[in-house]
């Protein structure tokens, strides 16, 4: 089962993304957790890094699906 190119590069592309908004979820969690939990200021800033996620997703989609002339 051998994959093209445009789907090796499409996969690799959403593994890292998808490796960074973890990686910033945690780094949130860390950053902003306090006794009780999550901090208001952790709060939006989850909202921001989800929101940013789906932002830099759509404009990847947009650039690959360019690229491949779908």
């Amino acid at each position: 089962m051998a994959l093209e190119r445009e789907a090796l590069l499409e996969i690799a592309v959403s593994i890292v993304a998808v490796g960074l908004f973890i990686a910033v979820i945690v780094g949130i969690g860390v950053t902003y957790n306090g006794s009780t939990g999550l901090s208001n200021e952790g709060a939006i800033a989850l909202i921001a890094s989800i929101g940013g996620f789906v932002l830099v997703m759509s404009l990847v989609g947009y650039f690959l699906a360019g690229r491949t002339g779908r």
